[in-house]
């Protein structure tokens, strides 16, 4: 059995060390640096991606129960860092990732 066992482990090592590869090279030149910062996800699209298979008022019930789990989460970590007042509002507005005012 040692056969499927060295497939799996070698399948692995291709899948870590392809990426690294694809990679592509930057040009050369006296290009402007691009900024590649990755976006963090907010909460509500996390959200929205967990519904996106379900339909009707299932999708409705399962988006606003994620969202307001979102916001219980948003408001512990607001807690934990001392955001207090409009800050907090704001803090969890943009935690969540959305305006506050939408209704699903």
């Amino acid at each position: 059995m040692k056969l499927p066992s060295a497939a799996v482990a070698a399948s692995l090592v291709c899948l870590v060390i392809a990426p690294v590869f694809a990679q592509p090279t930057p040009p050369a030149g006296p290009a402007a640096p691009i900024s590649t910062v990755p976006v963090p996800a907010t909460k509500r699209v996390t959200c929205l991606a967990t519904t996106q298979s379900l339909k009707g008022q299932d999708k409705r019930d399962q988006m606003q129960l994620c969202m307001a789990q979102a916001r219980v989460d948003c408001l512990k970590q607001a807690i934990d860092q001392k955001v207090v007042g409009e800050p907090r509002k704001s803090f969890i507005r943009t935690c969540v990732g959305g305006d506050g005012t939408e209704q699903q």
